[in-house]
């Protein structure tokens, strides 16, 4: 058929595109969804309707978008509106927590309790960088731990390029935790009406194990590289003193009861109704109300991320109409036979592999409606299979510079820092890490399921 040639065409554009990273990547997305409805929708399907589908502004007339009391989540085609109005949310709460100096603030707190030391500082900022993630999506996490290693490392004069890869690895990890951490649970939790909770008893427990092992396997492989700190740069940091980091005190305060207030708005949004859409209104308005200057607020705002969102899935919504995502769940179906161990082993890795080379967040989208086909058609548990490509997309991610946007983020900080990450060096320590945490994500999904 067609329309599905042409809707693959463009998918496959799209990815090679994004990985070459020589336009960036909202554009692409945006170019490949306007291509999506033009060539595949109004050319090939002559269907309008398949446009207004795509678009599914309609799904957040209904009350069901805003309040859903008992959590069913329904698989829209089209932009996935409750992930971006999140993200969106989530963006403008934490534009207000950085602004106040809410994470410098954090950072140099955490510094001073280990003595400014190099290796203490790893495994404060590697446990910090995946708590944080799980209530704050990665990318941010990244984008102020990156720096504030940068900037301690340049005081203390020791290399931060093992703490960055560290931070990124664990952000990534911490991530897969909670729906909230990485955007691509976000887009599988939002798809498939599966709350906080559900993911902190499932991928949780299987990501605080991984974080058990990964913390050691960091240390051992780092220890040697990150000399200790120089007498007069641990001088100068002990002078500092991380309350000159917050800029306004009720700000501060202000901001930390928004953010307190937000995760437990997420923890219990499954007994109060209140969707993920509903709590990135609440977060952005909070977060808006709180600032002295909301319209330099959102202009800060990475919005380039936001429009990369909605053309990536309007170009899903190419592939799933044309009857391509069906096709590829029938496929695995038939590769595993329906066995539901063969279904996790094929997932889990066929995610981790496609998600180390071309960005998670793609493909992540395009699993969603994969994964619900084949629930339905081979009767299989939905839930579990999520977590399996949720564990397989997150972890995947991590193995190299360009699986998953904390990556390409946390790198291009060190890089514009003067301290340039290869794939060497990056993959010589997050492949083998990567690995460990999918056999241990593998042997508890197979275990548990």
């Amino acid at each position: 058929m067609i329309s599905q040639i042409i809707a693959v065409l463009i998918f496959l554009v799209m990815f090679v595109e994004i990985v070459r990273e020589k336009i960036p990547r909202y554009l692409v997305a945006l170019l490949a969804g306007a291509a999506t409805i033009v060539a595949v929708f109004l050319c090939c399907m002559h269907s309008p309707a398949a446009v207004w589908e795509a678009l599914s502004f309609e799904s957040m007339a209904d009350s069901g978008f805003w309040y859903a009391l008992h959590g069913e989540g329904e698989l829209n085609t089209g932009i996935n509106w409750s992930t971006i109005i999140f993200i969106t949310g989530m963006m403008i709460m934490v534009e207000c927590m950085s602004e106040a100096g809410f994470f410098d603030w954090l950072c140099l707190r955490l510094a001073k309790l280990v003595d400014y030391k190099p290796v203490p500082l790893l495994i404060c900022f590697m446990i910090l960088s995946a708590v944080l993630s799980m209530f704050i999506d990665s990318i941010t996490v990244i984008l102020f731990l990156a720096v504030a290693s940068v900037s301690l490392a340049k005081l203390l004069e020791f290399d931060p390029i093992p703490l960055i890869i560290a931070e990124i690895f664990t952000a990534n990890l911490g991530g897969s935790a909670t729906m909230s951490g990485d955007p691509p649970n976000i887009i599988i939790g939002t798809a498939l009406g599966l709350t906080f909770g559900d993911f902190l008893t499932n991928t949780g427990i299987i990501a605080l194990v991984g974080l058990v092992v990964i913390v050691p396997f960091f240390y051992f492989c780092f220890r040697k590289s990150l000399r200790s700190a120089s007498p007069a740069g641990a001088a100068k940091a002990r002078a500092l003193d991380p309350k000159a980091a917050i800029t306004d005190k009720r700000r501060f305060a202000v901001s930390t009861v928004i953010f307190l207030v937000i995760v437990v708005l997420l923890i219990t949004h499954a007994k109060t109704g209140l969707t993920v859409a509903s709590v990135g209104v609440i977060a952005a308005v909070l977060g808006l109300a709180a600032t002295k200057a909301p319209i330099h607020l959102l202009r800060r705002v990475d919005w380039q991320t936001v429009l990369f969102f909605i053309g990536l899935f309007v170009a899903v919504s190419g592939l799933e109409q044309t009857g391509v995502l069906e096709a590829m769940a029938e496929g695995i179906a038939h590769i595993t036979g329906g066995s539901l161990v063969l279904m996790i082993i094929v997932i889990l890795w066929l995610s981790a592999v496609a998600s180390a080379f071309v960005d998670n967040i793609p493909f992540a989208a395009t699993m969603v409606p994969v994964i619900n086909s084949l629930s339905a058609t081979m009767g299989v548990d939905l839930n579990t299979l999520a977590w399996t490509l949720s564990m397989g997309t997150d972890i995947g991610g991590s193995a190299t510079p360009i699986g998953a946007s904390a990556n390409v983020a946390g790198t291009a900080i060190a890089s514009k820092n003067g301290y340039h990450i290869g794939w060497g060096r990056y993959c010589k320590y997050s492949a083998p890490a990567a690995v460990i945490v999918l056999a241990i994500s593998m042997v508890m999904l197979l275990l548990r399921y």
